[in-house]
């Protein structure tokens, strides 16, 4: 195994925490590739329009703000919308002299492997590794393969979507229904108006995502009163999110009470049901929409309905790293140390979630780490501040040195 210094290090993702990663890691002069399958940031492009919860401040670093070195960034108190976050920060950082010239964009890593080994082999023994991590990676319509001695996975969990049947398993009807289905944020106020004005929708979930859906679309009912939502969750509960009592997120907390009024009193031409479990979808064709049947409350109701919201979540893509020896949580399909940390939390906040310690990222398979998102599976309870802590504490394990700290040094 080379020498930590020397140590070729493959980024995946460069988003919020594979940007900062590379950042950390070209900080200490190791040598870093960025695998992005599309661009810079591509996940939070996709629900841009949307404002975080969290305040710019808990979302970008000392490190990064040099980085980037622009005197108007946003305040550390303002809640920017995401499309504003990678203008803002994402983008320039990523052109910034440290990183331009390690992100290699519109690259894809389809499959890594350990050269000379199968997963079956020497199951957690070190000497797996000696040898180097192989890459298939796919760029413009062509194969190749490249080695690294650490693989950092940061690819997130937005790009694969959980399915809305009832026991997390497709509806009947919903695979063949999949691409007229919305699983993402849609930009309902801003480009996707004309696609949900005067129809009927069918919103599935109970999360903020769906409470974003739900606050949006009785916003477009207000001139368009003929649009009409089926608001459908599984918890038996007239309000479908929970309230966080001093909710220091003050953006979190607002959405939180107006989705819970909109459920409970069925303003904005909205009805909803609790404890409903999708069992079948038909998709009937263009201008004819859906026809859906739910079991709510026991019994089964039947909608025809122009559009589906399905916010119910995303998963993690665990075949990118099939061949390697990573031992996933059976519940949340994160890696099992930092899922059993987690599952010990006796609050459910993410305000009060930190990194859990360097050796809740180790996996069996030598310099393998899930960090980001990601590395909380289907835990939705992850902030980019823990995973800046994250970077922190792998980077002590890859050079070796428990007191590493370059954040400290930076103030």
């Amino acid at each position: 195994m080379a020498k930590a210094e020397s140590r070729r290090i493959a980024i995946l993702g460069a988003g919020p925490i594979g940007l900062e990663a590379a950042l950390y890691a070209r900080k200490l002069g190791l040598p870093v590739t960025v695998y992005e399958r599309g661009h810079v940031g591509e996940y939070v492009r996709r629900w841009g329009h949307v404002r975080l919860f969290s305040p710019f401040g808990m979302n970008c670093t000392r490190l990064g703000r040099e980085a980037v070195g622009k005197a108007d960034l946003p305040g550390d108190n303002d809640c920017i919308t995401g499309h504003e976050h990678v203008a803002a920060y994402l983008e320039p950082l990523a052109k910034s002299e440290l990183l331009r010239d390690c992100i290699k964009n519109e690259t894809s890593v389809i499959k890594i492997g350990r050269a000379g080994f199968l997963k079956s082999d020497s199951p957690g023994d070190a000497k797996r590794g000696h040898s180097p991590f192989r890459l298939l990676v796919w760029r413009q319509n062509q194969e190749r393969t490249d080695e690294a001695e650490v693989v950092l996975d940061c690819t997130g969990t937005y790009g694969q979507h959980c399915w809305m049947g009832e026991g997390g398993i497709p509806a009947v009807g919903e695979r063949a229904a999949e691409q007229q289905i919305s699983y993402a944020l849609e930009d309902i106020l801003g480009a996707k108006r004309g696609h949900y004005a005067g129809k009927s929708v069918l919103l599935v979930g109970a999360g903020y995502s769906a409470a974003t859906t739900a606050v949006q679309l009785a916003a477009v009912s207000e001139t368009a009163p003929e649009t009409w939502v089926i608001w459908l969750a599984r918890a038996a509960k007239t309000q479908p999110l929970p309230r966080i009592s001093n909710d220091p997120l003050k953006e979190r907390d607002r959405l939180a009470a107006k989705a819970n009024n909109l459920a409970a009193r069925g303003d904005g031409n909205i009805e909803f049901h609790g404890q409903s479990h999708i069992q079948s979808v038909e998709w009937k064709g263009q201008d004819r929409g859906f026809r859906v049947t739910a079991r709510c409350a026991g019994k089964d109701q039947s909608w025809d309905i122009d559009r589906i919201v399905a916010n119910v979540g995303y998963s993690p893509d665990t075949a990118l790293y099939r061949e390697l020896q990573v031992h996933e949580c059976y519940a949340s399909l994160g890696p099992m140390k930092l899922a059993a940390a987690l599952q010990k939390q006796s609050s459910s906040d993410c305000l009060s979630m930190g990194a859990m310690g360097p050796a809740t990222l180790v996996n069996p398979e030598p310099n393998f780490f899930v960090l980001g998102s990601k590395s909380y599976g289907r835990n939705s309870h992850f902030l980019l501040r823990t995973g800046f802590e994250q970077i922190r504490e792998v980077f002590m394990l890859i050079t070796g040195k428990p007191d590493l700290d370059l954040y400290k040094a930076a103030k």
